[in-house]
């Protein structure tokens, strides 16, 4: 009797993940992202062309990427999640945005209806608002959960096939993270820099 009972728990609570997850993969098809158009691939790595869009973005006096990624997402989540001064919600947009410096920067783009003078005056003085103009860069994408350890690999790897084929960057890459920490299935994450 004991172990049917357990059984039928578990089955309601793989159930449950597996609706959750679900979920997750449905919305994340729905999220306004950063467009951009594939010029070309080289190897493991696509070059792009980013269009020009605004940023809420905020600078960390960290350079730890687990450190940096939790105070920034409270921050810039918390922005777009109401607090600002009319307390409005604003839409979710992928990716999350993370420079690779001493200094972190988050950004979040803004949903394309916004205009820099329609977004509500953040309640944090840091958030700002950034115009990002069209961009060029390379990319190499990863699954799994980043860490330091595999955005570093990622980031040589990258680093090493553009020196190859001499393609000249300005060594100011970034992380591009697509999915909440929760979400299991079809994680994706980029490493990018901008070219020269």
């Amino acid at each position: 009797m004991k172990l049917k009972t357990i059984l039928i728990i578990l089955s309601i609570i793989v159930f449950a993940f597996l609706i959750f997850q679900a979920y997750f993969i449905y919305t994340q098809k729905h999220i306004e992202t950063h467009q951009y158009k594939t010029i070309k691939t080289v190897g493991a790595i696509e070059i792009r062309k980013y269009e020009s869009a605004l940023f809420t973005s905020i600078k960390l006096n960290t350079g730890d990427y687990d450190k940096a990624g939790s105070e920034g997402f409270k921050a810039l989540g918390g922005y777009i999640f109401g607090s600002n001064e009319t307390e409005e919600n604003i839409a979710m947009t992928s990716p999350v945005n993370m420079s690779l410096e001493d200094s972190v920067t988050m950004q979040f783009m803004v949903p394309k209806q916004y205009k820099k003078e329609d977004l509500p005056r953040p309640n944090q003085e840091e958030i700002e608002f950034t115009k990002m103009p069209e961009k060029t860069v390379a990319a190499i994408t990863f699954g799994g959960w980043a860490n330091k350890e595999r955005i570093e690999k990622y980031k040589g790897i990258l680093k090493e096939t553009l020196n190859k084929n001499n393609i000249t960057h300005n060594n100011n890459f970034s992380f591009l993270g697509y999915n909440a920490p929760f979400e299991v299935f079809n994680r994706k994450n980029e490493i990018i820099v901008e070219l020269e």
